[in-house]
C-alpha cells in the first residue's frame, strides 16, 4: 500500500487528484488544507481510504505532527495562494507560502518520503521569450510575489536533491479548469455568467492569450508521474498547448451555450496579466497517452455540470 500525502488537497486540482487516488484501495490518502480557499464538498465521501486534516503546512509544528504520524511514501504539495487577483490582494500571504515549501521539504527528508510532487506555475515563465514555453527556458523576468515564490519552490526542490537525495517532480500548472473550481478563474466565471445570461466581463481588448486544461488530463499526467521512474527530477508542463485569446473564449462560450450574454470591456488589469501564454507539453503528451480534451468538450462538460446542479 502507498500512503500519500496531499497538500491542498481540497482545491480544485488537489480534490480531483485525491478522487483518482482513491480508486484504487492499495493507495492511502491523507488531505491535508486549511480551507481558505478549498472546500471539504469537493472530496469524496464514503472512502475508507481517505482521510482529511485541517491544518495549514506553513505551521511547522502542526504539520510536523501530521507527516510523521502519517508517514507517507509520496507528498504532492499544492497547498499555495492561488488565483491572479487573490495573490494580487494579498502578496505577504503568497511570500508566507515560502514557508510551507521549505517544511514540506524538510519533513519529507527527514521521514524517509520518496518522492515529493510540487505544483509550480505558468508564472514562472513571467512575459515569454519564446512560444511554446518550453520546461528549460524559463527567464526570471516575473515580478510579481507569486511567479517568484513558484520559482523559489523549484530551486528548494532542486536544492533537497543535490544536498540531500529527495526525488521530486516539478509541475507546472497552466489554467486548469474543472465542476469544482471556484467563478473567480476566468472559464468558470464566464460560462456561469453566460447560463445566467449576465454580461460577460473582459479585461482590456480581451486579445491576451490562454491556454485551458481539464482537469482531468491534468490528474492522469500527474499520476502517471508518480507511478513513472523517469519523471524523477523532471518539470512537466501540465497544461493544454491550443491558444486562445480571452476574446474569442467569451465568445465561444456564449455560442455554445446559446447565452444572452455581451461582452464588457473592462479597464485592463494593472499587473499580473501576461500577453500570452502557451506551453509545450510534449511530455505530458508522453505519459498520458491520449488526446487531451478539447475546450469545445470541456465547456460543454461544465455546463452540463451547472445546469444539472441548479
Amino acid at each position: 500500500m502507498a500512503k500519500i500525502l496531499i497538500t491542498g488537497g481540497a482545491g480544485n486540482i488537489g480534490s480531483a487528484l485525491a478522487k483518482r487516488l482513491v480508486e484504487h484501495p492499495e493507495h492511502d490518502v491523507l488531505v491535508v488544507d486549511n480551507l481558505s480557499t478549498g472546500s471539504l464538498s469537493k472530496l469524496p465521501t464514503g472512502r475508507p481510504n481517505l482521510r482529511f486534516v485541517r491544518a495549514d503546512v506553513n505551521d511547522i509544528h502542526t504539520v510536523t505532527s501530521i507527516v510523521v504520524r502519517h508517514a507517507p511514501d509520496y507528498i504532492f504539495h499544492y497547498a499555495a495562494v492561488v488565483g491572479v487577483q487573490r495573490t494580487l490582494q494579498n502578496p505577504i500571504a503568497v511570500l508566507n507560502d515560502i514557508k510551507g515549501i521549505q517544511n514540506i521539504l524538510e519533513l519529507a527528508k527527514n521521514t524517509g518520503v520518496k518522492k515529493v510532487f510540487y505544483s509550480s506555475s505558468s508564472e514562472v515563465y513571467g512575459e515569454p521569450v519564446e512560444m511554446p514555453q518550453r520546461e528549460d527556458v524559463t527567464p526570471l523576468n516575473a515580478r510579481l510575489p507569486y511567479a517568484v515564490v513558484k520559482n523559489i519552490g523549484e530551486c528548494f526542490c532542486r536544492s533537497y536533491q543535490q544536498e540531500h537525495g529527495l526525488e521530486f517532480v516539478i509541475f507546472r500548472f497552466f489554467n486548469t479548469y474543472g465542476p469544482d473550481q471556484t467563478p473567480d478563474f476566468v472559464l468558470p466565471r464566464f460560462l456561469q455568467k453566460a447560463l445566467r445570461h449576465e454580461p460577460i466581463g473582459v479585461f482590456g481588448d480581451g486579445s491576451q492569450t490562454r491556454t485551458f486544461c481539464y482537469v482531468t488530463d491534468n490528474v492522469d499526467a500527474c499520476v502517471a508521474a508518480m507511478q513513472s521512474d523517469s519523471c524523477a527530477g523532471q518539470v512537466i508542463n501540465i497544461g493544454s498547448d491550443i491558444e486562445m485569446t480571452i476574446l474569442d473564449l467569451a465568445k465561444m462560450i456564449i455560442a455554445r451555450t446559446g447565452s444572452r450574454s455581451r461582452i464588457e470591456h473592462l479597464p485592463p488589469l494593472a499587473e499580473g496579466d501576461m500577453r500570452r501564454r502557451c506551453p509545450d507539453v510534449t511530455k505530458m503528451r508522453q505519459l498520458i497517452g491520449r488526446p487531451l480534451v478539447s475546450v469545445e468538450e470541456g465547456i460543454d462538460r461544465m455546463a452540463a455540470h451547472y445546469r444539472t446542479a441548479s
